[in-house]
């Protein structure tokens, strides 16, 4: 199958793979202030697709950081419908996942959330809490609607679920690089390489590797092995200390950089 029969997002990053690249994902909250032009901003600084957060009130997988910004978000009256809505109207020129939680999409309506997503022009979803025994119902809506399920890996899966894990996945794998919640580390876990060599020996989607990806060395690092990272709580750090996108773009940047130095 070439990278142009692929539905947006794997697509995108099996175009980079197959340049000799490593893909890099940034993630962004959605309905923050000024959060369309962030997204712009990321887009322009080298992303090969972006992860938009649909803030839920009890997003158990993140850390302080991206719970700071999803409550920012709420409060400002950001809901599943208004982010759909907005990422219709833009046209960054990368594709987009949105990662948010199960029960806000249980609510909301599998197939009509589906829908949704393809009406604004998102190809890919990441549900964390979503278990792998409990995703038929809505890996059937996705599916019917042409959108992908990004499926997570955590280092402690055991060999016969990661390959069940990566038959149900679309898009790529997340490897969650550490055992805990989101947010930035001082150095690279171990457990990062370890699981992205587990998943490389049994997928050819490709492999990216997020939780605890704080700088572009750690980035570099960790692309020894996957294909990609997906970053987080750094950026959106930065988005809540600078409301810059100039400096946000700045710092994506970097990691793009130090990804393409090898």
């Amino acid at each position: 199958m070439s990278a142009s029969d692929l539905l947006p997002f794997q697509a995108s990053l099996e175009a980079r793979r197959s340049s000799g690249g490593k893909c890099l994902v940034p993630y962004l909250t959605g309905g923050l202030p000024g959060w369309e032009l962030m997204l712009e901003a990321v887009a322009s600084a080298g992303a090969d697709g972006i992860e938009v957060g649909i803030p839920f009130s009890d997003p158990v997988m993140d850390g302080p950081i991206i719970q700071e910004s999803s409550e920012l978000a709420l409060a400002a009256g950001a809901t599943p419908p208004g982010i759909l809505d907005g990422l219709s109207r833009l046209d960054i020129g990368v594709p987009l996942a949105v990662m948010t939680y199960v029960n806000l999409v249980y609510r909301f309506g599998y197939e009509r959330f589906a829908d949704s997503m393809v009406k604004a022009g998102v190809s890919a979803a990441i549900l964390p809490d979503m278990p792998l025994e409990e995703a038929g119902d809505w890996c059937g809506a996705a599916d019917a609607a042409g959108v992908q399920t990004v499926m997570l890996a955590a280092p402690t899966t055991p060999d016969e679920r990661l390959l069940r894990v990566v038959e149900r996945c679309g898009g790529f794998v997340y490897a969650v690089g550490l055992l805990g919640i989101t947010g930035e580390r001082d150095s690279l876990a171990a457990s990062a390489k370890v699981i992205a060599k587990r998943l490389k020996d049994v997928t050819d989607l490709p492999v990216l590797v997020g939780v605890g990806i704080s700088t572009p060395e750690q980035a570099a690092e960790v692309c020894e092995v996957a294909d990609g990272v997906v970053v987080g709580s750094a950026i959106v750090r930065r988005v809540l200390e600078t409301g810059s996108p100039e400096s946000v773009a700045d710092f994506v940047g970097s990691f793009r950089e130090a990804l393409d130095k090898g």
